[in-house]
């Protein structure tokens, strides 16, 4: 080993042996290994165990040598040591275990082959090689796979050279998905200028065959006409703005929109109505409507009396909107109802009116008296419509008879991706206000059958509005028992985007949760949700959808299917077909570039591509439902592209709700986008069926 890898070799010991204060708690005995000897002045690469970290360093500081990088075990540190008998004894003495006689010095007679060869390193392969202008900046962007797949510890340095001479460095980190290696990859590195070579090597001696990168994403949008009309959107939209927009649009252009109802109704923006009886940080009863508080039980009160009188039974009553609790009481006339025994009786007495649980922690407390309180459904948004909610589609085209290819464009399917339904309703305002001026755009409107779902999931979208602007889910509360407690009402409601039936949660697909509080609650069963259900009546309803985009927020992805694998060997959903799969990057190409053209924006190659491979495994997502039942070519924006700050020279992320002046740009790159899309499905149509699926 030289002087300079094992200089490498020692700081990463000294940084390893920082992190080994102490032996985790579960960590086993190992069984002991057999005595291990070496003679009088015989060398012998053996492995040690060191239990005690201060062994590291004095093995360091020895100037041991050491045969290769440490690893842990058990939190020991395993250490490959070049020593002969007396240093052996040393180490023994000093703690160390030899564990394993890896090779005496005497080996080498027996195993020297008589013509002399190196061993192969690994193999390495450049799977993306990309390069991109934005801002003035140049960027780099690449992915390496190693043949040494199962070697954690295989270090990547990509070496890179520009036209001018220039040349530089950066280490890949090995990533892993579900188990399984993938590659290793960087993010995109800000380079002097464009470059004209890069190759690879590995810790383990690997070298890549010299590569020249790709310029990304390699193609040009039709440039935008004079006079071509855009920037409609200037504020964020609820959806309560939404469907004004929708109605207004409606009456500007009746001869180019029609709008559709889709046949499932939401239970709209209400809860029950609930309040804890009694205090939950000493031992309380939770009080819950059965119907919505909208429907005259808010404002419902709920109180626990002591009778003053000996040996009462525990009663209740419910007149003039007040749930009276009457305590049970012992001979001397004290209270001695319990939490469990209040709940009970509350739920026997009225099952059509209230339901009660016991707040977690109060199980068996005895039943505090309590004033009056009052049962609301928690709910700030007085503006918005407290019934059921008719989710609309805008359909836009000339001839809307079913004879021209569709395109679906839908959004907000998660409530808090507030800037989505800026970008579908950009989109559609675009294509009907050029109609009239701009022969481009007449020509698609003529063409093409377009479908626009602003907001798939309204209610949540009015409560990530109105009361918790994370809310992800739609309002239809499953939980049961104690996770109905009032402290969990952020996390109540189901995940839309697991809710349908390919490669669901309840296939065994990774991606969803069956835990009702949580961000991926898959529902009750697949397509459980009045959202999910519109999604899928309204494409099964328009067989001319051949083409669709689900558009969510935020990171800067532009995706297709598969979007969901099992976790046992990572098994994706079946891959498109070699052609489909071209076709998809094909065009992702050209609906990348057409973001690019209104402020430089570039979607990064490597989140491009299916979902289970550039993002995770979202089991039972609309796009993959979209794709495998009904043969639809779908794709999916995640909008929101990380901001490269040159001051610090990283990359930031801009969230689900940026300053309205990043969502207003973000709504006008990607409705040119989705323009694009557009573009592409009416290309298809002229080319013939055989374009498409």
């Amino acid at each position: 080993m030289s002087s300079r890898a094992r200089g490498a070799v020692v700081a990463a010991l000294l940084v390893l042996g920082a992190s080994l204060a102490a032996p985790p708690a579960h960590a086993r005995p190992a069984a002991p290994p057999p005595a291990i000897s070496l003679g009088a002045g015989e060398h012998a690469l053996i492995r040690f165990r060191l239990a005690d970290p201060a062994a590291l360093d004095r093995l360091i500081m020895s100037g041991a040598d050491l045969a290769a990088r440490p690893r842990t075990d058990g939190g020991a540190v395993l250490a490959d040591v070049v020593v002969d008998d007396a240093q052996l004894a040393a180490l023994t003495a000093d703690g160390a275990t030899a564990v394993q006689l890896i090779g005496r010095e005497s080996d080498a007679a027996t195993r020297r082959p008589a013509t002399r060869f190196t061993a192969s390193p690994d193999t390495l392969q450049f799977l993306q090689a990309y390069w991109w202008t934005t801002g003035g900046r140049t960027f780099l962007q690449t992915q390496i796979a190693t043949t040494a797949t199962d070697d954690p510890d295989v270090e990547i340095t990509v070496t890179w050279r520009t036209a001018d001479g220039a040349t530089g460095t950066y280490p890949l980190v090995r990533f892993e998905d579900s188990g399984e290696y993938q590659y290793h990859y960087a993010l995109p590195q800000s380079l002097p200028g464009k470059p004209v070579q890069l190759t690879a090597s590995s810790s383990l001696g690997g070298r890549s065959r010299p590569v020249t990168a790709s310029a990304w994403p390699g193609a040009t949008p039709p440039p935008t006409p004079a006079g071509y009309q855009k920037d409609f959107i200037t504020a964020y939209l609820t959806p309560v703005d939404i469907a004004a927009r929708i109605r207004r649009l409606a009456r500007q252009y009746p001869q180019l929109v029609d709008v559709i109802d889709l046949p499932y109704r939401t239970q709209g923006y209400r809860r029950t109505a609930s309040a804890y009886l009694g205090d939950p940080a000493t031992a309380a009863v939770v009080v819950e409507s059965v119907r919505f508080g909208d429907q005259n039980m808010n404002g419902v009160q709920a109180r626990a009396v002591d009778p003053g009188a000996p040996h009462r039974p525990l009663t209740a009553r419910y007149a003039d909107r007040v749930l009276t609790v009457e305590l049970a009481t012992d001979g001397a006339g004290a209270p001695t109802s319990t939490t469990d025994e209040v709940a009970a009786l509350i739920t026997a007495r009225f099952p059509q009116r209230f339901r009660a649980f016991v707040e977690d922690g109060s199980a068996g407390l005895p039943m505090p008296v309590v004033a009056p309180v009052r049962l609301d459904d928690g709910l700030a948004g007085t503006e918005v419509p407290k019934r059921p909610w008719t989710v609309q589609a805008l359909r836009i085209g000339k001839v809307r008879d079913g004879s021209r290819i569709g395109v679906l464009a839908y959004s907000q399917e998660h409530a808090r991706e507030w800037a989505t339904p800026l970008v579908t309703l950009e989109f559609a305002e675009r294509l009907l206000a050029n109609y009239a001026t701009d022969p481009g755009t007449r020509e698609l409107v003529d063409n093409v059958d377009v479908f626009v779902i602003p907001t798939v999931n309204p209610d949540g979208a009015n409560y990530s509005f109105h009361d918790y602007n994370f809310q992800r889910k739609n309002l239809v509360d499953h939980c049961t028992g104690s996770s109905r407690d009032p402290r969990h009402r952020d996390s109540w409601g189901v995940d839309v985007n697991r809710n349908y039936t390919v490669g669901s949660f309840f296939d065994g697909y990774v991606g969803g949760s069956a835990n009702c509080l949580s961000g991926t609650y898959a529902g009750t069963g697949e397509l459980s949700e009045a959202e999910s259900r519109n999604v899928v009546a309204l494409a099964t309803g328009h067989p001319n959808i051949r083409f669709a985009l689900n558009v969510h927020s935020y990171g800067g992805y532009f995706m297709w299917p598969p979007g969901a694998y099992r976790a046992q060997g990572r098994v994706t959903l079946p891959r498109p077909p070699i052609d489909e799969a071209k076709y998809f990057l094909d065009n992702a190409r050209r609906i990348v570039a057409a973001i690019a053209s209104e402020r430089g924006t570039v979607t990064w190659p490597s989140y491009t591509g299916p979902v289970a491979d550039v993002l995770y495994s979202a089991a039972g997502n609309s796009a993959d439902q979209l794709y495998y039942e009904l043969g639809i070519n779908a794709w999916d924006f995640e909008v929101g592209n990380d901001r490269w700050n040159e001051a610090t020279r990283q990359w930031e992320g801009v969230g689900f709700q940026p300053p309205y002046e990043e969502a207003h740009a973000e709504a006008q790159e990607y409705a040119g986008g989705l323009v694009e899309l557009v573009r592409i499905a009416e290309q298809a149509q002229d080319a013939g069926v055989a374009a498409v699926r």
